[in-house]
């Protein structure tokens, strides 16, 4: 068979969406026909076939990376359905603060890691994995305007409770990324950096993240002079000039602002 026919059947696979995601049958395929021209001494199939088991090996390391992620969530499964929860935006100057909830399914999902430690478009790809997969998602929101009447901690306390409340599912146990939420009966367990320790802190966290860009970018449209989709809402260097020039938005918290005007 000639270069090009073998180059199709790698790619074919290679660029799957279920291949892409780490899916144990594409992986099979793939290693099937690595196999297949392993002993094929054309240059052209051997670069092929050394590309193809370089990424087979990066996915069973990603495997051992993510059953390492796991550990908590098998540490306590037998108690009941295990959530993750984490948040988004405590620190910008403007837009809310962002809480997501995620109780993971024991099928294997590759690539969860703390949100700040991923691209944007990775970000937005396992966002849509873990709506299409978890068990069940919860999103909670505390407005600018909340933030400055109870303090930004407080506000992310609610914002967390509303995203627990918002799952259609009850988790028996609770994994926090470092904090202990007031006012809730479920058992917790904070983890020191656990976005990145916990896939189910991290997949919480991914929502959280995702959810709350998309909002910023939302109000870039209304508010374009902030530039909110750049920097969403932190505080870029843009952004103070920005709000010494027009003065605060709607969407800006009075508590965070008051040294820079």
């Amino acid at each position: 068979m000639n270069i090009q026919k073998i180059r199709e059947q790698f790619d074919r696979i290679q660029t799957s969406p279920s291949f892409l995601e780490g899916d144990r049958e594409a992986c099979r395929q793939l290693k099937e026909l690595a196999d297949r021209y392993r002993e094929d001494e054309r240059s052209g199939v051997r670069a092929l076939v050394q590309r193809a088991q370089k990424q087979l090996d990066a996915l069973e390391k990603e495997r051992g990376r993510m059953w390492e992620m796991k550990s908590y969530e098998r540490m306590y499964e037998a108690e009941g359905l295990v959530c993750g929860i984490d948040e988004a935006g405590r620190g910008p100057l403007a837009g809310p603060v962002v809480a997501g909830a995620v109780i993971l399914p024991k099928k294997e999902l590759l690539y969860l890691n703390d949100s700040k430690q991923l691209s944007a478009k990775k970000r937005e790809e396992l966002y849509g994995v873990i709506l299409r997969e978890a068990v069940a998602v919860g999103v909670g929101y505390a407005s600018p305007e909340r933030i400055d009447e109870i303090n930004i901690l407080q506000a992310t306390y609610e914002a967390m409770r509303e995203a627990l409340a918002q799952l259609s599912a009850e988790p028996a146990v609770l994994l926090n990324d470092a904090v202990t939420i007031p006012g809730v009966s479920i058992r917790q367990v904070p983890i020191i950096r656990g976005d990145a320790k916990s896939a189910s802190i991290a997949a919480a966290s991914i929502v959280a993240k995702v959810t709350r860009d998309r909002l910023m970018e939302k109000y870039d449209a209304v508010f374009p002079q902030y530039g909110f989709a750049a920097h969403k809402g932190y505080g870029a260097a843009a952004h103070i000039e920005a709000l010494k020039k027009y003065g605060p938005c709607p969407i800006h918290r009075r508590s965070f602002i008051g040294h820079f005007l």
